[in-house]
């Protein structure tokens, strides 16, 4: 199955990046009166903390946030037996309070992120996938035009090519955090999708199961995604992306094609920059073609000569000192799947893996110690006290937070690559 290469076409921006499963939900899921057993130091390796338990009064008061959803459950033709058969036994699960604090992709430094989503293990086994699934995945591209490997690399990300898809009833996971969490209408509208799905006979309520946050089936649709892009690849009836491979690796090729995929175009390429090469006038929105690119003397790491036509943008995933990128509008398409930078070249390094290419030429600045969680709070505090838009103080330097820090860097005479380290937030400090 040959490798896709690029004509390119299309510029970095301009897409609608609905972020499509929980790894992209930033919002925290908060459960009232939860409370975790204190253990000694020495015992935590051994034992896990232990959970409070919802009480009478919680379970009681969730009863009837179910029982009030039942006129728009039945607004969108959903029948009382179906209504009663997903949510009629439902409690409270304890257990989601502190999932999202654990996203690797948002806590972990890039590199620690990469080395665990392009293991060898990984790329080993999707090798195997790639040719178990040749013809399939040969039809997928086909029929959406999108990069097979990328697909594969996704269903490899998202549950090791299905070796595990999520042991959550989805019922009860969508409810708690309908009920429970900061972000309540999304949940419920999830939860009331996730209803429409069992009405539509496309899976029995036993099978519908999935992430602490509803994600489903072997590459992770959240419900509202299921009704928008899940495919009937065999045509037996069912969109079955729970035990049907084909089905779940055709919807992921709808998904991304229906959100800006270009056929034929890679997601783009390490590349070498030139000695003292200067990275501030080439933000990530900086879109210039692979000519000019070459013009510049950035090269691509394998050797192969820049493409002639197509174009793309800058990407320092580690600042300066790290690995770097030309990307190009798809590599910007699977952010709709996840949005998280450390996702999507996570999807992409992998891809290319499977595909029989070489591990990246460029080292990670290992020797640079991570920020805290505490830490990435000051800095956006920081670049706040100086006028600079950095959205919610959560922690997670996301491209707002990137955005400023170049625009810091820039007006104080520094290199500006937008990555954020312990120097730089000392800098900050000091600036009056």
């Amino acid at each position: 199955m040959p490798r896709v290469m690029p004509d390119l076409k299309r510029k970095l921006d301009g897409f609608d990046l609905e972020p499509r499963h929980f790894l992209a939900l930033v919002a925290a899921a908060t459960l009232t009166a939860l409370t975790a057993s204190a253990t000694p130091a020495h015992a935590q390796a051994q034992k896990k903390p232990a959970v409070a338990q919802p009480n009478a009064a919680q379970n009681k008061e969730f009863r009837a946030f179910l029982e009030n959803l039942w006129p728009q459950a039945q607004s969108r033709k959903i029948t009382r037996a179906t209504f009663n058969a997903a949510l009629g036994d439902l409690t409270l699960d304890s257990s989601l309070a502190k999932q999202t604090a654990k996203q690797a992709e948002f806590v972990k430094p890039v590199w620690s992120y990469i080395a665990g989503a392009v293991s060898e293990t990984r790329i080993n086994q999707g090798r195997r996938k790639a040719q178990e699934q040749s013809a399939l995945l040969a039809e997928v591209e086909r029929r959406t035009g999108v990069d097979p490997y990328v697909v594969l690399a996704i269903w490899g990300m998202e549950t090791s090519y299905g070796g595990f898809t999520g042991d959550k009833n989805v019922f009860r996971a969508l409810a708690t955090l309908a009920f429970t969490s900061e972000r309540k209408d999304f949940f419920r509208d999830e939860l009331l999708t996730a209803l429409q799905i069992l009405q539509e006979g496309h899976v029995k309520r036993e099978r519908m199961t999935g992430s602490w946050a509803g994600a489903m089936g072997h590459t992770q649709f959240m419900p509202s995604s299921f009704m928008k892009f899940a495919m009937d690849y065999d045509g037996d009836g069912h969109k079955d992306i729970w035990t049907n491979v084909a089905d779940a690796l055709a919807s992921t090729g709808n998904y991304l094609a229906r959100h800006g995929w270009t056929a034929g175009m890679t997601w783009g390429y390490e590349v070498v920059l030139p000695p003292n090469f200067d990275v501030t006038p080439h933000d990530p929105k900086a879109v210039r073609s692979f000519p000019q690119w070459a013009s510049l003397g950035v090269r691509r790491a394998d050797g192969v000569p820049m493409p002639a036509g197509g174009e793309g943008a800058l990407l320092l995933p580690a600042g300066r000192r790290g690995p770097a990128f030309v990307v190009t509008s798809n590599f910007r398409v699977i952010r709709s799947y996840n949005n998280s930078a450390a996702y999507m070249l996570g999807v992409a390094l992998l891809s290319d893996r499977i595909a029989g290419a070489g591990p990246l030429a460029g080292r990670w600045p290992t020797d640079d110690k991570p920020l805290s969680t505490n830490q990435a709070m000051d800095i956006q505090r920081q670049l706040q006290r100086l006028g600079y838009p950095v959205g919610k103080i959560d922690g997670r330097i996301g491209e707002q937070v990137q955005a400023a820090i170049r625009a810091y860097q820039s007006r104080a005479g520094i290199m500006a690559d937008g990555y954020a380290t312990h120097a730089l937030l000392e800098q900050m400090i000091k600036t009056r």
